[in-house]
């Protein structure tokens, strides 16, 4: 893939009942890049991602998508964005097998009314012997495990073939050889030159498994590098408990 990617967040104000949980969000994401957003429980990070998937309106500000020097907002582009949801914002109960789940992922490539063809279900199978998923295929979900439902997932996501693949904490409460296979993946991915972006919760890995790094407290404490702003500074200033959004809001009034 040559044509450059990018997602950029201006100025995004977003809030509940109310209630700012983001804000003055700005941050840029580009092709080729793996990018971990960090931040304690009730930081925003979801909200963020939600708010770029158009699935929350903003308060104030701009989500735009880039694709070789053409913008486009959310809704223009939904087929070139894939999406991996939190696993426990899913229905694991839903009478569905592995290969039907990975078989969405063609949904959006389908003109209405349309059955997947036979190159969609080869594509299905081939995303799911990607993530050495191939022996469940006809299981149902619910009978799979934590890590295996996030490998499935990250196949839907891969048989969109999207240049944007967005993660929610994608290895949260996965094994060790889940996580290895996914990271694997995503690292290849991001070599193609496709925007890989994940709310990711582990601190110690965050070195080894990405290029950049966003700090998110209700605020963007700091984004870039992983090698010039993953800092002690920047983890305390992330992390400390006295962070607080209405002294954010007291300040830009009193301005």
């Amino acid at each position: 893939m040559t044509n450059r990617t990018t997602i950029k967040v201006e100025d995004l104000i977003v809030a509940y009942g109310g209630n700012p949980v983001l804000w003055h969000a700005n941050v840029e994401f580009n092709s080729g890049q793996m990018t971990a957003i960090v931040g304690p429980n009730g930081a925003g990070k979801s909200t963020l991602l939600n708010t770029m998937l158009g699935f929350l309106t903003p308060v104030k500000g701009d989500v735009s998508y880039t694709f070789d020097g053409k913008s486009y907002l959310y809704k223009d582009i939904k087929s070139r964005v894939a999406y991996v949801p939190q696993r426990a914002s899913v229905d694991w109960d839903f009478p569905t097998t592995a290969l039907d789940v990975v078989l969405m992922g063609r949904y959006g490539h389908l003109r209405l009314g349309q059955r997947p063809s036979k190159k969609d279900k080869e594509m299905a199978r081939h995303y799911l012997d990607k993530v050495g998923m191939s022996s469940f295929a006809k299981r149902q979900i619910s009978q799979l495990s934590g890590g295996q439902r996030q490998r499935i997932f990250l196949a839907r996501a891969l048989c969109e073939e999207a240049e944007i693949i967005i993660l929610d904490e994608p290895l949260a409460g996965v094994d060790v050889k889940t996580e290895r296979i996914l990271m694997d993946i995503l690292k290849e991915e991001s070599a193609n030159g496709k925007v890989i972006l994940a709310v990711h919760h582990d601190l110690n890995t965050v070195e080894a498994y990405f290029d950049n790094v966003v700090f998110l407290n209700r605020e963007i404490i700091a984004s870039g590098p992983v090698e010039e702003v993953f800092t002690e500074e920047n983890i305390d200033a992330t992390y400390r408990q006295d962070h607080n959004l209405g002294d954010m809001q007291s300040e830009e009034h009193a301005q």
